[in-house]
């Protein structure tokens, strides 16, 4: 039998792959992937149109870099390093306040810091925290890429950059601190963006046409922030972490801010600005957002 045109569109349709970052703040967007069952008479389990693999930020944009994932809740600081990315609009990892998760921890107090070792699991907050010397604290500063390991990198270093759980588990009442996102917020009047969902433009050809991207992420997420998902998240993730219930909710509610809104974007584009002037990054290209409206019922 002779395939028509909607046979070979069938055939070169596949699942597309996932790459998600294991930190407890990822929790909430994953929800419809990881978890089965109606909500609404929906099915809420997303999984089945997605194959999802786990990982690191910085690794995480490794892989939409080399093809090896079609999407990735990448670093902020990737979109201007990686060609060819869609942005899925209104998700994303940010804040508006303290963020708890992205902290400068130093033996000395902020101002005396000359030697600062920078958590190689990261690329945004790298970029920051270098923004934020460059710019506000003084320059100067001698920076070292090493594992996040907060003795080892005070051992040889005045300060360290710890980001996502290793942050949430120092114990700040041993060291002088500094909130990486409260300090960019104090200095800018606006929120700062870690991390968002993107797409290889070339995967969005391969991807069958009926699938709404944006609406099935932004549902994931809504489905993640409502009362009984946060209610087991934290019954999950509290031992994990070895803190309480109670800070997990606080946390994932209070400090991080899930929405992509103007006031992010105009954050965005400053730190993608300030990136670029001291050189910590290369100029960022316009922000591109995949078209929900391309979508199309089969």
């Amino acid at each position: 039998m002779r395939h028509n045109g909607f046979d070979k569109l069938v055939e070169r349709m596949r699942r597309l792959r996932i790459s998600a970052i294991s930190y407890l703040n990822t929790a909430p967007l994953m929800w419809d992937f990881e978890h089965a069952g109606l909500k609404h008479g929906v099915e809420q389990k997303a999984s089945r149109d997605f194959d999802i693999s786990y990982t690191l930020p910085s690794s995480c944009a490794r892989s939409l870099a080399d093809g090896t994932a079609d999407i990735g809740i990448i670093p902020a600081a990737a979109y201007a390093e990686i060609p060819g990315l869609q942005v899925l609009p209104e998700v994303a990892i940010a804040s508006r306040r303290a963020v708890r998760s992205i902290l400068l921890v130093s033996k000395v107090p902020i101002e005396n810091v000359r030697t600062v070792a920078l958590d190689t699991s990261s690329m945004t907050s790298v970029a920051l925290t270098k923004i934020l010397f460059e710019k506000w604290l003084g320059g100067g500063r001698t920076f070292t890429a090493m594992p996040p390991d907060v003795d080892a990198m005070l051992a040889s270093h005045d300060a360290a950059l710890l980001i996502g759980d290793p942050a949430l588990k120092v114990d700040r009442l041993r060291y002088h601190t500094l909130d990486l996102a409260e300090e960019w917020i104090r200095h800018t009047g606006k929120p700062f963006v870690f991390a968002f969902w993107a797409v290889r433009s070339d995967a969005l050809r391969e991807a069958p046409p009926s699938l709404d991207l944006p609406s099935v992420f932004q549902n994931s997420r809504d489905h993640g922030l409502e009362p009984a998902s946060m209610t087991q998240i934290a019954r999950e993730w509290a031992p994990r972490l070895d803190i309480s219930d109670a800070e997990v909710r606080n946390y994932l509610t209070q400090n991080i801010h899930y929405q992509l809104d103007a006031g992010c974007l105009e954050g965005l584009r400053l730190f993608y600005q300030y990136a670029a002037e001291i050189g910590a990054l290369p100029p960022a290209p316009e922000l591109q957002f995949v078209d929900a409206s391309k979508a199309v019922a089969l």
